[in-house]
């Protein structure tokens, strides 16, 4: 077989095990979290229709530009966290340039000091240097939070310290409360402002024993996505200080922000609030359970090393890695869930290192119907399946 056959040939089978994913995500009867992403059109159209009459009066007109129930959910999210204001945008990364370079023309100070795994840095194609004009520079790439001493002995000037709550790309992580307020007092020593990726903040409570509104008023200005969590279809909001956040909507319009109307986004917001964000510390306690049964799981089958990270999930979502290579792995996942109907690992499988997985595990509300036993004997079929 030729170079180009070969590829062609790998290429397929890439398609056809996504295909497979996607059935398996589908039609699987037990899964530790179905989010929006397993859902059909249809069936994310009616799960809104029936939200909807609970969150806002459904028949009022629909909003233009950002009045109506855009504006609702602005003002119930900027009460949420504490703020003066907050601005509804179509996404995060949107969002967070806009108030990054809000913050740079105020502080005079384009550099935005942040982690090396951050979101922007990561997943952004480069959006906060290549679309805003920003200089983001690295304080640590270390897979753990950001420290009071990194931000404060760091050797250049920046006009915005940009922490993200919590770290997904180290293991979804968060420092503890004394840690944090310690890292924020030490960006206000360098006259620095802060501002918080907390696009998964809602699940945050738990872990720092604090409430939204506590743990958002550390920072000059917050994020939060409305899909993550939430389960909603789109959107995101930044709140900060009525002046910042009017400014913001500016910018918002500039960027092409400003849709005509985003009332289903607006309203699966609203729902996700009134539904998902009460739920989520239950959800965050039982991850802990379902970690533990991970472990001991993994123990009991005689995997030569294994690794659930945090041990103590600091949210609902944690990392397995496992010595195997990450196709290997997709297939048994996948393979678990068609003859078994138990999808334990529904995340996608990427490659750790030579001869690592890495996947990420969410506990949801259908999570909650595991119990310790059943996430071992799921743990079990699926070693089995393993070469």
């Amino acid at each position: 077989m030729s170079d180009a056959a070969e590829q062609v040939e790998e290429q397929s089978a890439e398609e056809r095990l996504r295909e497979r994913r996607r059935n398996a995500a589908r039609t699987a009867r037990r899964v530790l979290w179905r989010g929006g992403l397993s859902g059909t059109i249809r069936e994310r159209l009616a799960s809104l229709a029936q939200a909807a009459p609970d969150v806002y009066d459904v028949e009022e007109s629909a909003d233009i530009y950002g009045n109506g129930v855009v504006a609702a959910l602005e003002e119930h999210v900027a009460t949420l966290l504490g703020k003066e204001a907050a601005a509804f945008f179509p996404t995060g990364t949107m969002a967070q340039q806009v108030a990054l370079r809000c913050w740079a023309a105020r502080t005079g100070n384009p550099t935005v000091a942040l982690h090396a795994l951050a979101h922007p840095e990561v997943h952004e194609r480069q959006a906060l240097t290549q679309v805003s004009g920003l200089r983001p520079v690295r304080l640590t790439a270390e897979q753990r939070p950001l420290t009071a001493d990194e931000v404060r002995d760091f050797d250049e000037p920046y006009g915005t310290l940009m922490l993200e709550l919590p770290l997904r790309d180290a293991g979804f992580v968060l420092p503890t409360w004394e840690e944090l307020t310690e890292t924020v007092e030490a960006a206000r020593e360098r006259d620095a402002v802060v501002h918080f990726d907390g696009a998964r903040l809602w699940e945050t409570t738990v872990h720092f024993d604090r409430s939204l509104a506590e743990i958002a008023g550390l920072a000059d200005s917050v994020y939060v996505s409305f899909y993550k969590s939430l389960d909603g279809l789109a959107g995101a909001a930044l709140a900060g200080p009525k002046t910042l956040v009017d400014e913001a909507k500016t910018w918002r319009h500039r960027y092409g922000g400003m849709a005509f109307q985003q009332f289903p986004m607006a309203l699966s917001a609203l729902a996700g609030l009134e539904r998902e964000l009460p739920r989520l510390p239950e959800y965050v306690r039982h991850a802990r359970v379902v970690a533990a049964a991970l472990r001991e799981g993994f123990a009991s089958a005689g995997l030569p090393w294994a690794r659930v990270h945090p041990e103590v999930p600091h949210t609902h979502q944690f990392q397995v890695w496992l010595p195997y290579d990450a196709e290997v792995l997709m297939e048994a996942a996948v393979r678990q869930a068609e003859e078994t109907g138990t999808y334990l690992f529904t995340g996608y499988w990427e490659r750790g290192g030579p001869g690592l997985g890495l996947t990420e595990v969410t506990v949801g509300a259908t999570g909650l119907e595991w119990t310790a036993d059943d996430v071992k004997a799921a743990v079990a079929d699926f070693v089995s399946r393993l070469p």
